[in-house]
Parts: C-alpha cells; structure tokens; sequence
C-alpha cells in the first residue's frame, strides 16, 4: 500500500508560501531602502543647506565685526573633531552630531587665528521624521507581506487543492477503481456560457480522465471477451466429456478424459475470472477459526502438507472464498515447490511455504500475471491470480516472497474485527 500523500511539510503550498514570503521580503526591504536612502538624503540635504546659509550669514557678520548670535561661536563647546580640523585646514563643512541630548546639524568655516567658526541647527525634527519614515515602511512592509502571503497562499492552495484531487483520483485508478473521474471544474463545457482556459492542471485532469476511461473501455472489452469465450467453451466441452465418458477403457481413453478435465478447469477458471474482474462477487459472512478450516483444506487437497496452528483466532469471512484461496496456495506449492509444504496459522495470519527454487521475480514484483510462468513450469498462472482477486473480495491481503533459505512464501492476512 503506497503512502499518504504528503502534508504541509516538503509541499508545492509550503514551497509557494515560502518563495513568496522570501521574494515579498526581498522587495519590501529594497523598496524600504530606496526610500529610506531617497528621503534621507533629501532631508539631510536640506538641513544641510539651512546649515551652510547660516555659516554664511555668520560669517559676514563675524567679519563685519558685529556680535554673533545664539547658536555660533568660535569653537564652541560640542564642535565635532574632525569638523573642526576640516574648517581649520580651510574648508567648510556639515556634520551630524549630539549636542546636549539632541541631534544637531553643524556648519563650520575657517576663522582667523587657526580657529572654527561654527553654527548649529537642531535637527530633531528631521531626525524624527526619518524614524517615522522607517516605522512606516516597517508597518507598511509587514502588511503587504501578509496580505500578499495570504492572497498568495489561496491562489497556490485551490491549485494544489485540484492536484491533490487528481493524485487521488490517479490512486484510486491504480487500484482498480476504473470509474473514478477527476471531472475538473475547468474541462466541463457549460451551455450559454463561454469556455473558460484551460490551465496546466485541468490539462492533466482532462488527460487522466481520458486515459481512465480509455483503459476501461480496453479492460472491459477483455473482460467481455473473456467471459464469452468461457461460456462458449462450456457447451462443447459438456458434450466433449460426455463423448469421452463413452470410450472404451484403455490408456488413449484415459489421455482423452485428462485433458478434457484440464480443459473444463480451466474454462472455470477463466469464468471465475471474469466474475472477479467485473466486481459481481459478494460475501456470504460467518464466523470461521482458521485451524480447523486449515486443516480442511490441506485434506481436500490430498497432497502431504503439514499444518501447524501456532495461535488459532476466530474470523468473520466466506468460508468457500477462504478455502478457495488456501486450496489454490496450497496446490500451487505442491506444483511448482517441493517438499515440505508447511501451511502455518498465526492468528490472522496464515502462510503456505514450500522448499524449492521460489517464486519468480517478475511475480515477487508484480504479483501473479495470467497465462504467464517461468521456468519451464506447467499451468497458465490463473491458480494464483484466482486467490489474489478472491483474497481482495474478502478484504485480505496476499503477499509473495521468497524464504532467505530458499523455498517460496505465500502469507495471508485475512481482517478481524
């Protein structure tokens, strides 16, 4: 039985929700940037300028010799360093600082005396503004990652949604369910109403839908061709065994009798198969210890195989189904196996064992193919793809394997309440 398919964790949704997360993030912070740079840098510029205008206006007045008014000086206290080496060497200046608590835009020149003439201008508002600026953009960032994220996560949701539908859709095909359809909202055509696109995933709806019912129509037709034939073969085959039961006794007499007995079994067979394949088999429950129902089985078949009852449990299944299931095992050791053929009940679990070469790989793999055997073995593979489709009727599981020490492994779980 293949897993579940998987939840949130490693999905196409969670793989979305992340790529977009991440891309919103990335965009978010390089618009936050540029716009933290931009207004920065305008603002910055202006206080700049307001700075620089009043150097200006101080330094006429310094050299017009009237006094100088609040906020200039030469070195005043709070002067930045490398402001002031700036202005003393001849240049002048701007440079962002504290002074007394607050933030402040100085503007330094060159005085007489090897000294700096400086102003400053508060720069508290614009401080404030660029803080505001950025928690807006924080604010404003987190909202549209989320919104987008949630808008993003609906989209990816209702695609994966139909996905998920499809794989199920797909398993369920594959396990033998042939009317199962996905019938995607997007492939139905609607009356008076323009055809909407088909996107990728109704595409693949479509395409599954179509091969679905293909393959059923395929399988059907085989199925119908062999149930018909079976039916045909029936009539002559009564009338052929009636012939042979009239010839005189001797050994052609009895060649004559042995295949028509081989025919007739397998024209039932393939009657049962036909029935199986069609789903029309139902169960007739009763409750049943498998034991004893074991130990009937290996005595019908007449063949010298040892059971052993290790824990014996009562079930509620179909005992002909059941018995049908085991007979076939059992025979199908003794066939193509060699001895002993041990047939051992573990509670709801029975298995049949032989010791010889085991079964082949391709029916390890695959299970039971009809019409197909390895090795030179006699038969038309249908003994043990008649107790696979009659194990699934009664709701059980058959597996095929091969022992380490040799010698194939048939086991049987059969459900309990």
């Amino acid at each position: 039985m293949r897993p579940a398919l998987p939840r949130w964790s490693g999905t196409l949704a969670a793989k979305a929700a992340a790529f977009i997360t991440v891309m919103c993030c990335a965009l978010a912070a390089l618009l936050g940037v540029l716009v933290h740079v931009q207004v920065t840098n305008q603002t910055v510029g202006q206080a700049r300028d307001q700075a620089l205008q009043r150097l200006a206006m101080t330094t006429e007045r310094y050299e017009a010799g009237d006094p100088l008014r609040w906020g200039a000086g030469l070195d005043p206290p709070g002067l930045p360093r490398r402001l002031r080496d700036l202005a003393v060497s001849g240049d002048r200046g701007t440079m962002v600082a504290d002074f007394a608590g607050r933030p402040t835009m100085w503007a330094a020149g060159p005085a007489d005396g090897g000294r700096a003439l400086a102003v400053a201008v508060d720069y508290s508002q614009q401080a404030r503004t660029i803080e505001g600026l950025d928690r807006a953009i924080l604010w404003s960032s987190g909202l549209a990652i989320g919104a987008t994220l949630l808008v993003g996560a609906f989209a990816v949701t209702r695609v994966t949604r139909r996905l998920h539908t499809t794989a199920l859709v797909a398993r369920r095909i594959s396990a033998g369910d042939l009317d199962a359809r996905v019938n995607d909202p997007r492939t139905r055509p609607r009356a008076k109403v323009p055809a909407r696109p088909q996107d990728e995933v109704a595409a693949v709806a479509a395409a599954l839908d179509s091969m679905a019912s293909s393959l059923q129509s395929k399988l059907l037709s085989e199925q119908r061709f062999t149930a018909d034939v079976a039916h045909e073969l029936r009539t002559p085959l009564t009338g052929l065994h009636a012939a042979a039961e009239l010839l005189p006794p001797g050994r052609p007499t009895e060649l004559v009798r042995d295949r028509v007995a081989a025919l007739r079994t397998l024209t039932e067979d393939l009657l049962e198969i036909s029935r199986l394949d069609t789903g029309r088999e139902r169960l007739e429950l009763d409750t049943e210890r498998l034991g004893p129902l074991a130990a009937r089985v290996v005595r019908g078949t007449g063949k010298g195989t040892e059971v052993r009852v290790v824990r014996d449990v009562s079930v509620e299944t179909d005992r002909r189904r059941l018995e049908r299931v085991l007979g076939n095992l059992v025979a199908n050791a003794h066939k193509h196996g060699r001895g002993p053929v041990v047939l051992t009940v573990d509670g709801p679990v029975v298995t049949v064992r032989d010791h010889g070469d085991g079964f082949p790989e391709y029916l390890v793999a695959h299970g039971p193919q009809r019409f197909r055997t390895e090795g030179g073995a006699k038969g038309h593979g249908l003994g043990l793809t008649i107790a696979l489709g009659q194990a699934e009727v009664l709701g059980a599981r058959l597996e095929f394997a091969n022992a380490a020490d040799g010698g194939a492994v048939a086991t049987l779980r059969v459900p309990v309440e």
